[in-house]
């Protein structure tokens, strides 16, 4: 059985502060990156690294800057896989509240709060936007007290106010279920991140949880939004975009790799999921890397 880490993270700004401004240069240990989630929303600026963005129901790998917003109780795992030179990480946690009910309801904020009822399906900020805002938000961390207060007001309304980005989930997903409860998602998670390159029946997958098969299936349809066979075509499919991002294998070799065992099946799949063929995938990463 996989060990279960808690799927509730439970928040703590410092003394004196209603927004958490963390921020560092190390690689980041993989292990520690796992599913989870939190009332409060998060704010991530990765300025060099790399890594796979697992938000809700996206996954996609990056291989260069990064601006995101998660709503709350949005699902995520953690992000970077490693920082490259000069790497740094900045992630500010704050309650949509963090101002009080009151400050929410002020006709200036209605931009902020539409905001934050966009992030809870996930926000990816583009180029322009990560190259304006990237650096005021590593800045953050220099400030405190109202100070920090103003200069973070000043990104999220700048934020608000922009269209330089991209959803990452068309169907919300916030996680309102108990915090035990979803601790089953995290386990199925971690399984299949852990054996997706073979098969795993379900059988086995809902015994990995203690449930029947036809509990197994409605739980995991309501809790994700989609069945357990399409999670793990998407596990798969990730996988192979990283492949063909970093290795010379052969596209027939990477169908297998990642363990679809029918490359019909494997173009099929990856048409769907990524919207493209992966031989064009291939071709447009080495047009951008060129």
């Amino acid at each position: 059985m996989i060990n279960k880490k808690p799927t509730f993270r439970k928040l703590t700004p410092s003394f004196g502060s209603s927004i958490l401004v963390k921020q560092h240069v190390d690689t980041i240990d993989k292990s520690a990156a796992y599913w989870h989630f939190h009332p409060e929303l998060e704010l991530i600026y990765i300025n060099k690294g790399q890594g796979k963005t697992h938000i809700g129901n996206h996954l996609s790998y990056f291989n260069n800057s990064q601006l995101i917003l998660i709503g709350s109780n949005l699902p995520h795992n953690g992000f970077t896989d490693r920082l490259t030179a000069n790497g740094t990480e900045t992630t500010i946690q704050f309650k949509s509240n963090f101002l009080g009910d009151d400050f929410l309801n002020v006709p200036e904020m209605a931009n902020i709060v539409s905001l934050f009822e966009r992030a809870k399906r996930g926000i990816r900020f583009r180029v322009e936007t990560k190259q304006k805002i990237g650096p005021k938000i590593e800045k953050l961390k220099k400030y405190d007290g109202l100070k920090r207060i103003f200069k973070f007001l000043e990104i999220l309304d700048y934020l608000a106010t922009t269209d330089d980005y991209n959803i990452l989930n068309a169907d919300g997903f916030s996680f309102e279920t108990e915090a035990q409860d979803s601790s089953k998602v995290d386990v199925i998670y971690k399984y299949v991140n852990k054996n997706f390159q073979r098969h795993i029946s379900l059988d086995e997958i809902a015994d990995e949880v203690s449930m029947t098969v036809p509990a197994f299936c409605r739980y995991f349809k309501k809790a994700t939004g989609k069945t357990f066979t399409q999670l793990v075509n998407e596990y798969r499919v990730v996988h192979a975009t990283k492949l063909l991002n970093e290795s010379q294998m052969s596209i027939a070799d990477i169908c297998y790799e990642c363990g679809f065992n029918n490359f019909s099946h494997f173009n099929k799949q990856f048409n769907e999921i990524v919207g493209k063929s992966a031989s064009n995938y291939r071709k447009e990463i080495k047009m951008i890397i060129g």
